[in-house]
Order: structure tokens, then C-alpha cells, then sequence
């Protein structure tokens, strides 16, 4: 089965969604905005968000939107589902610069890689793998019950197992 027939089965995180599950999780349409994987070594669980901005700046209503919300949530859940934090890692997709004109301060993909990183190390998860910048979009394909892998997919065609 390719890729994009997986995907059309798995459950989608759109943007500002998160889900924890141990079944298949995607994430289509990756620009600026960064797919946040943290997967549970040995639980074979995992959680995705698509995270859209780098700063909530207080707000709660869409914890999966925000870098700085996105992350403590995906965490919470896996620990509250069972995790031990010492078998969770994060891995990262996404953060392009989708608009060459707005390069420096105004790179909204940069700012939402630095964000999450920032983030994973304020909970003390480890990011082993990523796949983030340059110009072209991505997708996600992530199935926690078979592996940590993360099947990438960007829209020059090209993929990438992170």
C-alpha cells in the first residue's frame, strides 16, 4: 500500500489538533507548521499535534495550535496514559519557509521549529530526528504500534523515514 493510501486510512491531525493513539496518525499539508511526534519506545503509543503558531501568549482554548501548549499536552497525555517519561523521544516535521519574502523575524516556520524545540527540552524529551525548513510543504505518515518511524513526505515528491 503507498503512502497516500495509508494516509486516506489513518486518523488526520489538522491544524491545531493533537491525538495520542497507537494506530495509524497523519498529518497532511505541512507548511510553516511543524508535526510534533512524541512515541513511547516501549508502549508503542505515540501523540501528534499540528502546531500552527510558536507562542499561545496565555490562551488555552486550542492547546494543539501553539508550540508552547502543543507539546506539555502531548506529553501529559502519554504520561497520564502510562508513559515513563525516560521512554518517550520526539520526533519533528515541517517549518518550512513557504514565502521567500518573508525571511528573518518574520519566518513563521523557523520561530515554530525553535518554539517546539524549546519546548521538548522544557519536558526533558529528547528530539532524535527531524525533517524541517527549506521550502517545501510536507506530510506525515506515523504508525506507533508497528515503530517510532515517521514516513515523510514533501511536496517535490520526495520522502524521507525520520
Amino acid at each position: 500500500m503507498d503512502g497516500k493510501a495509508q494516509a486516506e486510512k489513518g486518523v488526520n491531525i489538522g491544524i491545531g489538533e493533537y491525538r495520542m493513539d497507537s494506530s495509524l496518525l497523519t498529518s497532511i499539508g505541512l507548511g510553516s507548521c511543524v508535526a510534533v511526534v512524541i512515541h513511547d519506545n516501549r508502549k508503542n503509543v505515540g501523540a501528534v499535534a499540528h502546531v500552527m503558531l510558536p507562542d499561545s501568549n496565555g490562551r488555552n482554548d486550542r492547546p494543539g495550535k501553539f508550540a508552547d501548549t502543543a507539546v506539555p499536552t502531548l506529553y501529559n497525555l502519554l504520561i497520564d496514559g502510562g508513559s515513563n517519561k525516560r521512554d518517550l523521544i520526539a520526533k519533528i516535521a515541517g517549518g518550512s519557509s513557504m514565502f521567500k519574502q518573508f525571511k528573518g523575524n518574520l519566518d513563521i516556520g523557523q520561530r515554530n521549529v525553535e518554539a517546539v524545540k524549546e519546548a521538548l527540552t522544557k519536558v526533558h524529551v529528547v528530539l532524535v530526528a527531524e525533517d524541517v525548513g527549506g521550502t517545501c510543504g510536507r506530510s506525515i505518515i506515523y504508525n506507533p504500534s508497528e515503530s517510532a518511524t515517521v514516513h515523510v513526505r514533501r511536496a517535490d515528491g520526495t520522502c524521507t523515514d525520520i
